[in-house]
């Protein structure tokens, strides 16, 4: 199967492009390569891609294609937050325009990389009250909002012959060669090995369901290949009972995965209003055999090992890794515009 994988040189594409490749399928990225030099480690050996912002793709880049996973995003809520126009513009707009373009160019399946993040502020207590898909909606930043707001257009978009397929990832983490340390799990890794704290600088309350680069990665592979009707036109949380967590039961695994870190819990930023503990039971009833394989405290392990190993320093921890940081220094340098396009 030809795929095309907008984000390929993200911190998730980079991790998945591979196990497309190895699964047989031909692979051609598209990216528009803001973060394609946030590399630790070897550097990272990419398919055949085009280098375009998501925003000015042409029907001419889904020429052949049979299927398209959709990753490309901004992917931070501080970001979001900061910028919600250019958020809805790339995440919204040009998301919903790349499907209208696949599904004219006769593309029959669209693997959409949604988030839990769209259940926001729905609360999570005990094992009863897991969130399924079925759930009402209550996103609270504009990076969860553009989310829901694709996922309504492309479920429009849905007929005989074109299959979109809402996958919604729990908050990542683990080890890619594109490293993001401004997630939860990394981040705080990062500074348990860095400081020796594993600093949270919420009041360590929130629930958040967590998931594995690796295991996102088999998940949309296996969706791909999925019998039409098991997946069609239908939203998936992709992830595992096993890993919602606290954010300090997090930082405690952290804690024991990093030898001589303590946790540290400021409480300087309050209660977070998204906490949500998330039931995954769908996407393993249309997928018979599937199963995450990665735990917290395994991802800790190594991601420890990894920053070790590759030699990670307090400035990549805070500027290279961080995405605000990396678009923040790529503007101040005049090397992208306003609106996040490269200068030529």
């Amino acid at each position: 199967m030809r795929v095309l994988l907008t984000g390929h040189q993200g911190y998730l594409g980079t991790v998945m492009a591979p196990v497309l490749t190895a699964a047989g399928h031909e692979v051609v990225g598209l990216d528009a390569g803001l973060f394609a030099d946030c590399v630790l480690g070897p550097p990272p050996a990419d398919p055949p891609g085009h280098q375009v912002d998501l925003r000015d793709v042409t029907a001419e880049h889904l020429a052949g294609v049979d299927a398209v996973i959709h990753l490309a995003a901004l992917s931070n809520d501080p970001l979001g937050s900061l910028a919600p126009d250019l958020t809805y513009d790339i995440n919204h707009h040009a998301s919903v325009r790349l499907a209208r373009l696949a599904h004219d160019a006769g593309v029959r399946r669209f693997l959409y990389a949604s988030t839990c993040s769209v259940y926001g502020a729905a609360g999570g207590g005990d094992s009863a009250n897991l969130v399924t898909e079925d759930a009402p909606l209550r996103p609270v930043t504009p990076y969860a909002e553009s989310k829901v707001r694709v996922e309504d257009d492309l479920h429009a978009l849905a007929d005989d012959d074109f299959s979109p397929v809402f996958m919604r990832n729990a908050t990542a983490f683990g080890y890619s060669p594109r490293l993001r340390a401004d997630i939860v799990l990394n981040n705080l890794v990062g500074h348990a090995l860095l400081s020796g704290e594993v600093l949270v600088l919420s009041d360590g309350t929130p629930w958040r369901p967590l998931v594995h680069a690796a295991d996102i990665a088999r998940a949309f592979a296996a969706a791909l290949t999925a019998p039409r009707e098991a997946v069609h036109d239908r939203a998936f949380n992709i992830g595992s009972e096993i890993n919602n967590v606290t954010v300090a039961e997090i930082a405690e695994q952290v804690a024991e995965a990093v030898s001589g870190s303590h946790v540290v819990i400021t409480g300087e930023t309050g209660a977070d209003p998204r906490s949500y503990r998330v039931d995954f039971s769908r996407f393993r009833a249309a997928i018979p055999g599937f199963d995450c394989e990665w735990t917290v405290k395994r991802g800790a392990l190594e991601l420890a090992d990894a920053y070790r190993k590759y030699g990670l320093t307090q400035e990549d921890f805070e500027r290279r890794f961080t995405r605000l940081a990396v678009l923040r220094a790529a503007s101040e340098a005049g090397t992208v515009d306003d609106t996040l396009r490269w200068r030529r």
